[in-house]
């Protein structure tokens, strides 16, 4: 007979009912009041404000940050912002171990959150802006409040609830960094810089990543990686009346076209070139399999389809896939490109007869988690760039890249723990999945730290829009995450 997944573990010193009342008074009393005035601070990240130190916004949320954690007077916590030259600042904190828990391990919890935000894109409701928070149904609507500005709160909360029960715990570090939605390209030499006072990191706290549903807790199993540029052709040196040149002068956006179709057939979305899939490892796809059977059609259904009258009824447009396993695989373990921005195109009101000399997309290729970054930015720029047709000038100007991630095997304590803070708190068993994003310190860390535990959990969860308009945090299901968290570092062993 095999051995039980899980096996027993002494009972936690936390009183679970309690938990989640101290942090849900935490959330309603002060927490909801930081993330509103948050929201209307428009720090955006680096690579989408190139003047983000002469605006100032990004100092801002930092600083407001620091401010309030100064002021909960956490025991045995200290506060730094880290500067380095010509980058954007972290916030490290430090909270010493507790004698009992000191006696028993000399590893080292490690919280990680992000304070910059994407831009305000287009399509908020009338009544709902970017930088304009509101409350509404228990969901705090604006940029940043979701992703993921909640989590240095969050994670300083979950430290207030253990310290509120005398509960003992491990050594706490936490790392806020305000440049991951470019990239992460300033965080490697802040964690270089700090390596020596992260210390022997035995887990990894990340809430910066999405959930399922809001009906338990979710481990992130996977994160895909990234590569991504723009792609531009040129065929004249300016536009020329479209009734004299068409038919002689190959239209740039038929280039485009065919230049795409050597990387994606546009039929079935899938990318034609073998070296930028991988084989499902397959836990992953028995993950896959159990994740579907819980949220099933919701996988496709809970994204804003265009609809339209059609005889009379409204039908809306179709997914790639309603196999709730294959939406599920993916979204998470197959490549897939996306044309996120265009240049080259005037307005429509500005639109006259004329073929234009270029085509211009900014290309965002999603790569599965066990792709290497850097042979793939390689491999795309040279596989869209040789041998352009009709020899216009292909150009493929790479913005970065990042590799992405797939967890380590889970510790019985730590599945254990999962499973219980979830029952406590949610009523049901911690959920397992993947995600499509990416979070380039995920691979660094595990690289760095490779046994560690990797807690990346987050806020995200259907139709909370990140990136996109009428972004959310559903505050109920903070709440419940952020006493989670401080369950399951209650029983770091």
């Amino acid at each position: 007979m095999n051995a039980p997944l899980h096996r027993e573990m002494p009972a936690a010193t936390l009183d679970s009912a309690r938990l989640l009342d101290d942090v849900t008074r935490q959330w309603d009393d002060d927490i909801v009041r930081q993330l509103t005035h948050y929201v209307t601070v428009p720090a955006k990240s680096p690579g989408f404000d190139t003047d983000w130190a002469a605006h100032g916004y990004i100092d801002t949320v930092v600083r407001d940050a620091a401010d309030w954690i100064t002021a909960q007077n956490v025991p045995g916590l200290t506060l730094e912002i880290v500067r380095l030259e010509g980058r954007t600042p972290v916030l490290f904190f430090e909270v010493a171990a507790t004698r009992a828990a000191a006696g028993h391990t000399g590893q080292t919890v490690l919280m990680y959150g992000h304070l910059d935000k994407q831009p305000e894109f287009t399509g908020w409701r009338s009544d709902l802006g970017p930088w304009t928070p509101k409350i509404e149904d228990g969901k705090l609507y604006g940029r940043g409040s979701a992703d993921d500005g909640y989590a240095v709160y969050a994670s300083i909360a979950a430290v207030q609830a253990l310290k509120a029960q005398n509960t003992p715990h491990p050594r706490i570090v936490g790392l806020i960094e305000t440049c991951e939605e470019s990239g992460s390209y300033d965080l490697l030499p802040y964690v270089d810089a700090l390596r020596p006072r992260l210390g022997d990191v035995g887990l990894v706290v990340c809430l910066d990543s999405g959930a399922g549903n809001y009906d338990q807790l979710w481990l992130t199993t996977s994160l895909r990686g990234m590569a991504s540029g723009v792609l531009k052709v040129e065929i004249l040196t300016e536009g020329v009346h479209s009734g004299d040149a068409s038919g002689v002068v190959p239209s740039s956006f038929r280039i485009m076209r065919q230049v795409l179709d050597r990387l994606e057939d546009s039929a079935t979305g899938r990318l034609l070139p073998a070296s930028f899939h991988c084989e499902v490892p397959a836990e992953r796809l028995a993950q896959a399999h159990a994740t579907a059977a819980i949220l099933g059609d919701e996988l496709y259904k809970r994204f804003p389809w265009a609809h339209h009258d059609c005889g009379g009824s409204s039908a809306f447009a179709l997914p790639m896939t309603d196999d709730p396993v294959q939406a599920l695989l993916n979204r998470t373990w197959r490549p897939t490109l996306s044309v996120t921005g265009a240049d080259g195109f005037p307005a429509l009101k500005d639109a006259g007869n004329v073929l234009r000399p270029y085509t211009a997309f900014k290309l965002s290729l999603r790569l599965p988690p066990l792709v290497e970054a850097a042979p793939a930015v390689a491999k795309l720029k040279a596989l869209l760039e040789d041998n352009a047709p009709y020899q216009a000038r292909v150009t493929f100007e790479g913005e970065g890249g990042a590799t992405g991630w797939n967890a380590p095997a889970v510790a019985p304590w730590f599945a254990q723990a999962l499973d219980d803070a979830s029952t406590a708190h949610f009523g049901a068993r911690c959920g397992h999945i993947g995600q499509g994003g990416t979070i380039p310190l995920m691979n660094l860390l595990s690289k760095g730290f490779p046994t560690s535990q990797m807690m990346v959990c987050g806020v995200l969860g259907p139709k909370s829009n990140a990136h996109g308009p009428n972004e959310f945090l559903h505050l109920g299901y903070a709440k419940k995450l952020t006493a989670a968290v401080a369950g399951v570092i209650a029983r770091m062993p």
